[in-house]
């Protein structure tokens, strides 16, 4: 599980990054970014905040989206301290995810979170 301050929790948050969030596609998962402008959020300087969404259409049964979410989650516990403090994060899981192991969330993520410029070091 993801420290209670790094979830979002409250689906005006999910709306905010959707509306305005930057976006990038792999093959098993969709991120989208909002970068919080300061002042708006309760305290950016905690870190990102991340919600991880797994519709019916990935799995019917429920046992294999949560096994889902739970992979995504360890990978982003390894990546949280590398990521910019003032971002609100929706990650998207595919139909193709169903294959996937948590190695290749983790290298899908480090590179979508790349592309997107939201490690620390990129502007």
């Amino acid at each position: 599980m993801l420290p209670k301050h790094n979830r979002l929790r409250r689906s005006r948050q999910f709306s905010q990054v959707y509306r305005q969030g930057r976006k990038a596609v792999s093959a098993h998962l969709i991120v989208r970014v909002w970068a919080v402008p300061q002042g708006s959020a309760p305290s950016p300087a905690i870190g990102p905040c991340v919600g991880i969404v797994v519709s019916l259409k990935v799995h019917k049964r429920a046992v294999v989206r949560n096994r889902l979410k739970r992979r995504v989650r360890a990978a982003m516990r390894a990546l949280l301290p590398t990521l910019r403090p003032n971002l609100w994060i929706v990650i998207s899981l595919r139909p193709e995810a169903t294959q996937c192991e948590y190695g290749e969330f983790l290298r899908e993520l480090e590179q979508l979170f790349t592309k997107l410029e939201v490690i620390h070091g990129h502007s």
